[in-house]
This record gives C-alpha cells, structure tokens and sequence, in this order.
C-alpha cells in the first residue's frame, strides 16, 4: 500500500472515531481547511485511544474498572514513544499520531504532558488545591489543545499563543468536570479538590448522594466562571489563527462552554440528565463564532491563570522502552 492510501486509511479511522466518540469535536473541526481537519482527526484518534485504553472503555463509552492499569499506562508510553520517534507501531490510533507528529512536528514533551494526565487516572489520584485541579486540566485537555495549536500552524516559539491554547483545553475540561461530578462519583472518581469540598462540609464519598445537590450547584457554578477566564483567554490566542481555524476554535469554544454555562444554570437539577448541546443549538453557536471570528480581539495579558510547564527545547522523543 502507498504511503498516500495509507494515510487516507488512517484518516477514515480517525473519522470513524471522531465519529463516535465526540460529536461535538466532529461538528466543530468541519469548519477548518482539509489539511487542518484531517490532521485534527488523526490527533483525536490517539487522544481517545489512550482515554479508551486507561478508562477499559469504547469510545468513550461503557468504562469498567480495569485491573492493570500500570500495564495499560506502560502500553501507552511504549506505543507513543515509538509513534514520537517515526517508528513503525503496529496500532492505528499511535500511526495516526505518528503521522501528525511528523507533519506537524509536535513536540514530545507535549504528548508526554498527555500521558501524564493518564497515569494520574490510572493511580487513582485526586485533587488537592485549586492548582492540582488546574495541572490535571492541563495534562488532560490542555496539552491537546497546545498539539492542537501545532496543527494549526502555531510555531513553536510563540508561547503566549500556545499558552492561550492550553487554556482552551483547560476550560473544556472544567465544563466536562462539572457535567460528570455525580456520574464520576458513582465510579470512584473524584476531580473536584479536597479544600473545595471541605470548604462545603463533604468529602469524595458524599458526591452522588442526592442531598447535597445544593453544594454541588455552587461547586458547578465556582467551575464554569473559572472556564470562563480561560475561555477569555483562549479567544485572545484564536484571533491570531487563519479565519477557518480561528472560527473552527471559536466554535467549539462556544460548544463547550454552553456545557459549563447549562450546568451552572440548572442548579441542582444538572444531573438529573447528561447534559447535551443539539444540532439546533451547536449551529446557532457556531453562527455566533462566524461573527465573533470578524470582530479584532482587544490583547490581554494572562494575569492570575495558571501557566502550564515550559517544555525543554532541547528535549527529543524517548526510546520505546
């Protein structure tokens, strides 16, 4: 097989799993020029790979509880390593990254920031302070949006721009937490940091018991303002972007943040359902983005936003062990 029909049949995978898996990301990411989207895919093949591979789920979906996590955590490093150095790996979701990685030249160390996140998940790890919350958010959704900026032509050296991605990715994963505080508490996950749920009187174990729903309204409500200064932020860094991609990322920047926005709204009613965002309304924000994308955007500095580690320069793709 040529190496042209080999991309494309990684291409159709990342499709399909894109497909699946988020919808939102997929409705999003038409916005931008073919190159751009088809890059976008195969990066989400490998994000949702690793998620799939530590969570023991599909796509996203029917997570179980897994009994060797460190292995599973040791298969991603081992695969990803290999797809970071442009070597052969044998699963399709770490060519899909290899693929990427070559093109957009991706720093490792930003992938390694990914899987860093996993191997938090995969041990069990909670939260303490606002910061540990933040570092999480980072290495989950952070640093994809960080990879994210490298496949939308963000060069290396422009770290404001980068930074401002990052806060992106940590805004979408502050929605996500707030959407899944009860659906994570009833498999043993607990995001929210341990001085949050002091400051309410409750501990880790008290989070899908109906009764304190009153707390975690105003926990839900402390998470979307916070993704709203990062969301803030973000928009600073799109401006920079070519229009397609400023308005692809505009986009999900609205998708995401209605999840955040609903959930602090509904109060204590936010988890009697997952909440969701409709074709209907997913169109109605990205027409919102289209005339935001033509607006200049007033430049702002960071201040008071958690800052994500500088990776080394001279930092190269570890061996696969």
């Amino acid at each position: 097989m040529s190496q042209g029909n080999d991309r494309a049949r990684l291409v159709q995978a990342a499709l399909a799993s894109i497909s699946v898996g988020s919808k939102s990301f997929r409705f999003a990411s038409q916005l931008f020029d073919q190159v751009t989207r088809e890059r976008s895919w195969l990066l989400y093949s490998w994000c949702r790979a690793c998620d799939d591979v530590t969570d023991g789920q599909t796509l996203g979906h029917d997570a179980v509880a897994v009994d060797d996590p460190a292995a599973r955590i040791d298969f991603l490093r081992n695969r990803t390593a290999r797809a970071l150095a442009d070597e052969p790996t044998g699963v399709v979701p770490f060519e899909a990254l290899r693929t990427v990685a070559t093109e957009c030249r991706i720093p490792p160390a930003i992938a390694n920031d990914h899987l860093a996140g996993f191997e938090r998940d995969a041990a069990g790890w909670r939260p303490t302070t606002t910061d540990d919350l933040l570092s999480y958010c980072y290495q989950v959704a952070g640093a994809v949006g960080v990879m994210m900026a490298h496949v939308m032509g963000v060069t290396p050296d422009d770290h404001d721009t980068l930074d401002r991605a990052a806060d992106l990715g940590i805004a979408f994963q502050l929605a996500n937490i707030a959407r899944d505080i009860v659906e994570d508490a009833r498999v043993g996950r607990v995001y929210l940091p341990t001085e949050w749920l002091h400051s309410e009187g409750l501990t880790g174990a008290d989070l899908a018991d109906p009764k304190h729903r009153p707390a975690l309204a105003r926990i839900a409500r402390r998470l979307s303002d916070m993704a709203d200064a990062y969301r803030r932020s973000a928009r600073i860094g799109a401006a920079r972007l070519p229009f397609r991609s400023r308005w692809a990322v505009l986009s999900a920047s609205g998708i995401y943040g209605e999840v955040a926005t609903k959930a602090a709204s509904l109060g204590p009613r936010a988890w009697d359902g997952r909440i969701s965002t409709s074709k209907g309304e997913k169109a109605a924000l990205v027409m919102d983005a289209f005339w935001e994308s033509l607006w200049p955007v007033r430049p702002a500095p960071r201040a008071g936003l958690w800052s994500r580690p500088r990776p080394n320069p001279e930092q190269t793709a570890p061996s696969a062990p």
